[in-house]
């Protein structure tokens, strides 16, 4: 296969709790700043009610401190028109132009609010309010988890898609066969934007663990089990194998002209130059 383009290769990190400070994300973020990603995304938590405190203060470093493309994450379920808004504008102030629209997780506990009920609500709210933002939008490979179906899930993302968005990032996934057929389902559905691949190394068998019980419906290849298996009580070797799978993943990914790669980094900087050392002569 020719390539028509070089991917992207971007990066997810998390703001830590406010109580805990921002040194180690900081440190981290400098450490990645050498690799130059094409962006770096900054999640937000849909149960704090803090977004400004932690999302866009941590999006207005990278930013505007380390002049990295940044978009910033904003699940709305239990957010409001005007929680949304003053979220829009405090990113217009620090110059971050672009969201991650999300629906968010919603939580057995507390009930979510009345404004917008699915991704698709809050991708038109914003391009009613401020048309000015770029929208990306989330995807699941694997269909989403509360899909009944997968046609139901592509029929619901091209909706999320004419809504306004201008690409999309998937959801991690460890087949990626799954993701191929994803995407041949999509330009059947005349969904046409940019699929950036979300790819997470696993490092420890805590974090796989966790994976599983908070993403059911992600598939663990036979090859990728057996790692877990097998060095169940070696981590160093575990780690190994979790880092050399993603690289793998990534490989065959631009090899088949992903349109970019993003890297679920856990703000391990260390894993972000480790995968772009092994990778970057795709990426430049």
């Amino acid at each position: 296969m020719v390539r028509h383009h070089t991917p992207s290769l971007s990066f997810e990190v998390f703001p830590p709790n406010p109580a805990v400070g921002n040194e180690k994300i900081i440190q981290a973020l400098r450490e990645m700043q050498d690799i130059a990603p094409h962006y770096i995304s900054v999640t937000a938590s849909n149960n704090k009610f803090n977004i400004e405190e932690t999302t866009v203060r941590l999006a207005d470093f990278i930013y505007n401190d380390l002049k990295i493309p940044t978009i910033a994450h904003l699940p709305a379920v239990y957010l409001t028109k005007e929680m949304v808004s003053d979220t829009l504008q405090a990113l217009d102030k620090v110059g971050v132009h672009r969201i991650l629209a999300l629906r968010g997780d919603i939580f057995p506990d507390v009930a979510p609010k009345d404004d917008f009920k699915y991704a698709t609500d809050l991708i038109e709210y914003i391009k009613e309010e401020a048309p000015h933002f770029d929208i990306i939008g989330a995807c699941y490979p694997e269909g989403h988890p509360d899909s009944p179906d997968r046609v139901s899930d592509i029929r619901n993302l091209k909706k999320k898609v004419d809504a306004g968005c201008s690409s999309l990032v998937t959801q991690l996934f460890f087949d990626n066969d799954r993701f191929y057929d994803f995407q041949e389902r999509c330009i059947l559905a005349g969904i046409e934007v940019p699929i950036h691949a979300g790819i997470m190394p696993i490092l420890n068998r805590n974090q796989a663990l966790r994976l599983l019980k908070t993403c059911e419906n992600i598939k663990l290849p036979r090859k990728f089990r057996a790692i877990l298996d097998k060095y169940e009580h070696d981590p160093e070797s575990l780690k190994s194998a979790g880092l050399a799978y993603a690289i793998d993943q990534i490989v065959d990914l631009v090899t088949q002209d992903v349109a970019g790669v993003h890297l679920y980094t856990m703000n391990n900087a260390a894993t972000a130059h480790h995968i772009y050392q092994a990778t970057h002569t795709f990426f430049s």
